[in-house]
């Protein structure tokens, strides 16, 4: 190298000889325009809204919002280069307020000079509120164009305030297609085929799970082997690792998992029900907390219909508890089928919901005297208890009084549905119904 380039790699912050260095293959696959960015066509191609906005010279402060690996960063700076911004990154796992401080002051002095900044913050999910906060001025009056990355949910971990100041955009995980295309980009980067057959290339797509940047890496220790003969999946498999499923316990692909597996359980979908429950359980969910759910469900989309589901629910966490993992998980995929296959009613819970209701209407109001004991002489005088029909005197075991109070209208909650064992519950609300009508007790 030139004494010039080498001082001139200097003067930009890197070491003497950074230029001769080493580079990573995902580095060196490092897109150089919008166009070399793969699997995000709907935000950045001509008519994705980040492509419109780019082509029109109007760049306005934005949240991208995907998985790791998925192109976030390598986009927010390829929108400083396209729109002439200086390039200012921060990672809000190793920035605070000093740092925030001193961008501000460089974008105030580019500002004077006619030039903005775009401010890229890595994590910014992870930035408190106070200092999420601390954006807003800069963002309303143009010092910075912000782009925040996160892989949560916007909605959960960003103040409302600054995202009303911002779009959010969602980045698609990376499907085969795209993963494909980076792999025929490291292999003419490195003028050899990866040394895999056709189906360890599938799974080797497979093991990176929708990141490109693991995908890379992973390829670069293939080649870094120095082997020519194509593996097997089963050779890859003993080779590199297996990454483990994205999934926090506390945070967005949790709740999304479980949601999904609750609604397949709804939907009567046992063969969706137990991938939602294996994808679960392999990415480290505890199993107590999915037998919790399930348990719930049992109650709030089943009920009566079946009363043996919540048994069932209940059974298969007793049995989790007493044999652990693995054998405790069988126990649980059985609970799972029988919850899906069973037929569904959410009338108790929908009765339920309806009698709280009118209960935070209705307040304080007391009873009907004639349901009250009368314990003393005076409680008896004042009418407690009395005309009280006991219904096993009464003709069919059924008196047909009224429970409710005086005040109040008949109200009927509980509508049980033509499935299960609730068309037989049905069948004997309705034969009471019939006989308060022939009494006149309606």
């Amino acid at each position: 190298m030139c004494a010039k380039r080498r001082s001139d790699t200097a003067a930009l912050g890197g070491g003497l000889f950074e230029a001769d260095a080493p580079r990573p293959l995902a580095d060196r696959l490092r897109p150089q325009s919008l166009s070399d960015v793969v699997g995000q066509g709907h935000l950045i191609g001509a008519e994705g809204p980040i492509g419109r906005m780019l082509a029109q010279g109007r760049l306005t402060s934005m949240i991208l919002w995907g998985g790791p690996g998925c192109g976030k960063t390598t986009i927010a700076r390829l929108l400083a280069e396209g729109s002439g911004l200086a390039f200012e990154p921060l990672s809000a796992v190793f920035s605070g307020v000093a740092d925030l401080r001193q961008v501000f002051d460089r974008a105030r002095e580019r500002r004077i000079g006619g030039q903005g900044t775009l401010l890229f913050v890595d994590e910014i999910h992870r930035f408190n509120k106070a200092q999420q906060d601390g954006f807003l001025p800069y963002v309303e009056d143009g010092t910075v164009v912000l782009i925040g990355a996160t892989t949560e949910n916007p909605s959960f971990e960003l103040n409302a305030a600054l995202l009303s100041r911002c779009q959010v955009y969602v980045l698609n995980r990376l499907d085969t297609e795209a993963m494909d295309a980076m792999l025929n980009r490291a292999e003419a980067e490195e003028g050899r085929p990866l040394p895999l057959d056709e189906h360890a290339r599938a799974a080797l797509v497979g093991m990176a799970d929708g990141d490109g940047r693991y995908l890379l890496n992973m390829a670069e220790a293939l080649y870094a082997m120095g082997t020519t003969l194509p593996m097997t999946p089963d050779e890859l498999a003993n080779t590199v690792q297996r990454r483990l499923p994205v999934y926090d316990k506390a945070q967005d692909s949790h709740y999304n998992l479980i949601s999904a597996l609750h609604k397949s359980l709804r939907g009567s979908d046992c063969d969706a029900a137990l991938y939602w429950l294996a994808r679960m359980l392999v990415a480290g969910e505890d199993p107590l907390y999915v037998a919790r759910r399930m348990l719930r469900f049992a109650y709030e989309d089943i009920g009566l219909a079946d009363p043996q589901a919540a048994h069932q629910a209940l059974m298969a966490w007793d049995t989790y508890e007493r044999l652990g993992s693995p054998e405790g998980e069988l126990a649980l995929a059985q609970a799972a089928i029988y919850l899906a296959t069973a037929p569904k009613s959410n009338a108790a819970y929908a009765a339920y919901k309806a009698s709280r209701a009118i209960a935070k209407d209705t307040g304080s109001v007391a009873p009907p005297k004639h349901i009250l004991n009368a314990p003393t002489a005076m409680m008896k005088d004042m009418g407690y208890g009395k005309d009280y029909a006991y219904d096993h005197d009464a003709e069919d075991g059924f008196s047909g009084q009224n429970y409710f109070p005086d005040t109040m209208k008949r109200e009927k909650l509980y509508s049980p549905v033509e499935r299960g064992f609730e068309r037989d519950i049905r069948k004997r609300l309705e034969y009471w119904e019939g006989l308060r009508r022939k009494r006149g007790l309606e």
